[in-house]
């Protein structure tokens, strides 16, 4: 039996763009997939700057404005990545019947008990700011950031391919966590991001958001179906693209399989 083709959206981390989708992107149209890479505001070509954007909504408009144009009965995957695990979780609160099912590749996740800005107040507590060259500097009331080299090339890029790495250092555009707007938002509500059904893919050698802080906040969340990549680093698109891609298809055929039974 043939299976079923879907959409993924892949939703880019902090200071990337969906330029850094482009392996995986590749191997899922391989196979007959749909796959739509987004910039949010003020990355890779957007042409907004980040100075620019007020808010964690505009931020995300990209992508919202995607689930807001979709046919009545189409529904996407959604993939996130790092800081990108909050833009789909806001996306999926808001358009929850849009969202077939959502993966967390390495990524932030949130709860439905907590504010939205908990698990980077956790992983500032537990490991502070290791990234000693990364620029930080302050406008309009969000504190901004760029992604230093020695940052990106220890902690980011390890185990990527030095190509990968200048191809990062040329694209990466400064952002924001916008830690101060997010710490005041309200929780993500039960009905919405909470009705969705999500899996985590593990990045066993990510020094970015540790293994141990990535299986947190799987206990945190409460997610139940869990992948792990050995030997990836933070940016396992780059890394490990096809091992990515099959992961990515093998909870696609199991939520599928899921579907069908119930």
């Amino acid at each position: 039996m043939e299976s079923i083709k879907k959409h993924f959206v892949v939703v880019h981390g902090v200071c990337h763009g969906a330029w850094c989708w482009y392996k995986v992107k590749s191997a899922l149209e391989s196979k007959g997939h749909k796959v739509t890479a987004l910039d949010l505001a003020a990355c890779g070509i957007n042409t907004k700057q980040i100075e620019q954007v007020e808010t964690f909504s505009e931020y995300s408009e990209p992508l919202l404005e995607l689930l807001a144009s979709l046919a009545p009965e189409e529904k996407v995957v959604l993939v996130g990545h790092s800081f990108g695990g909050i833009s789909i979780a806001m996306a999926m609160d808001k358009f929850p019947h849009k969202v077939e099912f959502a993966v967390f590749v390495s990524a932030f996740i949130p709860d439905t008990i907590h504010n939205p800005s908990y698990v980077l107040q956790k992983h500032t507590e537990r490991y502070g700011n290791r990234e000693s060259d990364t620029e930080i500097s302050w406008c309009g009331g969000k504190t901004l950031m760029m992604l230093g080299p020695n940052t990106l090339s220890t902690m980011f890029y390890q185990h990527s391919s030095a190509q990968d790495l200048e191809l990062a250092k040329s694209l990466i555009r400064r952002g924001s966590l916008f830690f101060e707007e997010l710490s005041k938002a309200e929780n993500l509500s039960k009905e919405g991001f909470g009705s969705v059904e999500c899996a985590y893919v593990v990045c066993s050698h990510d020094l970015a958001i540790p293994v141990e802080f990535q299986q947190w906040m799987i206990q945190n969340s409460g997610v139940s179906e869990v992948r792990q990549i050995n030997g990836a680093d933070h940016m396992v698109m780059i890394s490990k693209p096809q091992e990515l891609s099959s992961c990515l298809l093998v909870i696609a055929e199991k939520a599928q399989l899921k579907k069908n039974i119930f």
